[in-house]
């Protein structure tokens, strides 16, 4: 592996060498803005053989009505997303390409966002960030080399708002169904002196849920100052939320669904996750001539919350013996975290050659911890808050990189990217079962990516791309006895068109795997999906994207996504006995996915907005059961924004409406499912396999309106 990576990385150096000894001629003063050098180490461009999709703030904008990132992101290609509470509001989550969110690498300004155990992205912790949020870049596939966490199914990068010239200001108010509203506010006071800004944003963001009493409560900030002379650019930024949601994440049975798909069957009122986060970052970019430019990160996270839980009769053994034998109880189990980052790169870029190379450093140390705050009948000696269970976990991740594009002639751009990552991971103490958990793991990584674009005419060009990903297990796999890494092997191949009013963008992929981690289907206790390896499995698949403009009123943005997602030889455990079923379809892993948005403007600054998504059947399962198919569904919704220009007192006011699943379907977009064992009585004897599944189910028909006064 060494030998490969010195290999490449000598192949490397000679085409830059030989890409400045016959250099190709092109506009060398197009540079990138001082705050888009901030991703650049993570994002691609629109040449890069890497299959991606971008968002602007002003797309983001026109849904930006209180639903989360995943929502707003639902109709790029490939994109499943759900929602717990079932508004779009709360806990989210996306998968790409039939992955799941812990396996979708997320970065904001390019410092890792993904927890570092879970390896899960928790939206509900980014309440309103799109406000804050200047544009993002969804790479599906392995993607180019990123921090943190190994995209095993895609990469999503956000960069948060640029810096602005004038002084500016913003009041933002929205409200809807199921009691949802959203008021924010921001303020600007542009370049001062030409060189320093300070702004911010102040958000409260409140829904009851479209299940009953799955409500969130939001409240969250994002704070900037800016210091900008020339080449020079740095930023202070801090951003930070504090979430309140109640118990929705574990779905409704069949029987519940069909009675009262509304319903909550849980009783006790504080059945809530609590969780405050914030956020501190230092970037400093400098560009020293159009050839040069490098950029630090600095990073600190502080995370902490508790989920509280009413049981009842419970065992005095799972609680420390704080409370007496068959005792009801309340508990809270608790994460205390602390998260550093440090990232750095230089970038050097002429005529013909761009070449980043960069390294990443980050820190975890989490505390878990459970405590007793309430008992029918406590222990003699015990107290109320005394702690019941108690781990720790510490985790080091480190990563180097150096990604080069060259301009080998007129049509054709080479694309090479090395990385190396090594990743510790140490846990002491017991879980919530009050099991010993005891983890000392490393992990070292090498993960080559290269790929070639040919432009075979002004308006039309070919891409190829082959990449490899490794990652490691999660917490919850250690603690399920999964110790190996999982590996990915992707191989790319596109095609783009953009001639005047049309655009087009076409892929083809094979993603096969070693020891990927698969969701069963089935939850933990606090509603966490469990995952296990499947051996060798493969993803193949055809994605398109268009954006035709027929006229200056009409327009359409369409896109499709056809696959097939096998397991090879497939083992599972059926009466007692392990059986292969052979080739069997990945859960969670529709075949069909469609997006499509007609866009019409009758006058200037009105448009309103068709917005379709269609999503195949799936499989909540890897064993083909019937009794694990989530059901296909097809959804519309009606955007409309109206932009008053204004000279006196605003300079804008914008007004949106967003009507969701006009057409009324009741349609579930998540689910789990597991097996157990039982007699004919119902009792669990385990002489036969029965099954059970539980759903999401998604609101029907719904709205949100809301106005956005500028000034």
């Amino acid at each position: 592996m060494k030998n490969m990576f010195l290999f490449l990385a000598l192949f490397v150096l000679s085409i830059c060498v030989n890409a400045q000894q016959n250099p190709v001629q092109q506009d060398s003063t197009k540079t990138e803005t001082l705050d888009e050098v901030l991703v650049k180490a993570v994002r691609v461009n629109a040449d890069s053989p890497i299959t991606h999709s971008n968002l602007s703030k002003e797309e983001l904008a026109k849904r930006n009505l209180g639903q989360d990132i995943p929502t707003l992101i639902n109709f790029l290609p490939s994109v499943v997303t759900t929602s717990d509470a079932g508004a779009g509001i709360g806990y989210s989550s996306i998968r790409v390409r039939g992955t799941d969110g812990t396996r979708v690498n997320v970065t904001i300004n390019g410092i890792p966002y993904n927890d570092p155990e879970s390896q899960g992205t928790f939206f509900v912790n980014l309440g309103d960030f799109a406000s804050s949020t200047q544009s993002l870049q969804l790479q599906r596939g392995v993607g180019t080399s990123t921090n943190g966490s190994g995209a095993f199914g895609a990469s999503l990068n956000l960069l948060t708002d640029a810096y602005s010239d004038e002084a500016s200001g913003e009041i933002s108010n929205s409200f809807g169904s199921f009691g949802t509203r959203k008021h924010t506010v921001k303020l600007s006071t542009g370049l001062l002196n030409d060189h320093f800004e300070i702004s911010g944003r102040f958000s409260k963001l409140n829904s009851d849920g479209y299940v009953d009493r799955a409500f969130t409560d939001l409240k969250s900030y994002f704070l900037q100052g800016i210091y900008k002379d020339g080449n020079t650019l740095i930023k202070a930024l801090t951003f930070g939320n504090e979430e309140r949601t109640y118990q929705a994440w574990y779905g409704l049975t069949a029987d519940e669904l069909k009675e009262n798909r509304r319903q909550n069957p849980y009783t006790y009122d504080n059945e809530t996750d609590n969780y405050w986060q914030d956020h501190y970052q230092l970037h400093w970019n400098e560009r020293f001539d159009n050839n040069w430019s490098t950029n630090l990160g600095l990073n600190y996270t502080k995370g902490k919350g508790y989920f509280e839980q009413y049981k009842t009769e419970e065992s005095a053994a799972d609680f420390n013996n704080l409370i007496e034998e068959d005792s009801d109880v309340i508990v809270r189990r608790w994460l205390d975290n602390n998260f550093y980052v440090v990232n750095a790169n230089v970038t050097y870029k002429n005529n013909a050659v761009e070449v980043i190379t960069g390294l990443s450093y980050s820190s975890y140390d989490g505390d878990h911890f459970g405590e007793v705050i309430w008992g029918s009948d406590l222990a003699v000696n015990a107290n109320i808050r005394d702690h019941y269970y108690d781990g720790d976990a510490t985790k080091n991740d480190f990563s180097v990189f150096s990604k080069a594009t060259v301009k080998l002639s007129e049509q054709l751009i080479g694309f090479v990217d090395l990385q190396g990552r090594f990743v510790d991971y140490k846990t002491n103490g017991l879980n919530s079962d009050r099991v010993d958990f005891t983890t000392d793991a490393s992990f070292s990584f090498f993960n080559p990516k290269v790929g070639l674009t040919y432009k075979n005419s002004k308006f039309s060009s070919f891409y190829t791309s082959f990449a490899v990903a490794n990652r490691e297990p999660n917490r919850d796999d250690f603690e399920a006895g999964v110790t190996k890494n999982e590996t990915l092997r992707d191989i790319e191949l596109g095609w783009r068109f953009n001639k005047n009013k049309v655009s087009v963008n076409s892929n083809l992929y094979y993603m096969f795997y070693k020891n990927q981690l698969v969701l069963t289907g089935e939850l933990d206790d606090v509603g966490s999906p469990i995952r296990a390896t499947s051996g060798k499995s493969y993803r193949l698949g055809l994605e398109v994207d268009a954006n035709i403009q027929f006229s200056k009123m009409f327009s359409i943005a369409t896109n499709f996504a056809l696959s097939t997602n096998k397991n090879k030889n497939f083992n599972s455990s059926i009466n007692g006995e392990v059986v292969d079923l052979g080739s069997t379809n990945i859960s969670f892993s529709p075949e069909v996915v469609i997006g499509n948005a007609i866009n019409f403007s009758p006058v200037e600054n009105l448009q309103l907005s068709l917005l379709s998504k269609f999503v195949g059947e799936q499989y909540m399962g890897n064993i083909d059961n019937e009794d694990s198919v989530l059901s296909d569904y097809f959804v519309n919704d009606i955007s409309i924004n109206y932009l008053i220009k204004m000279n006196k007192i605003f300079k804008s006011i914008t007004l949106s409406a967003l009507a969701n699943n006009i057409l009324n379907r009741k349609y579930v977009s998540n689910g789990y499912f597991g097996s157990y064992d039982y007699d004919d009585s119902g009792s669990q004897t385990g002489t036969s396999t029965g099954y059970y599944a539980g759903y999401y189910p998604q609101a029907t028909s719904n709205f949100l309106v809301g106005a956005t006064l500028k000034f």
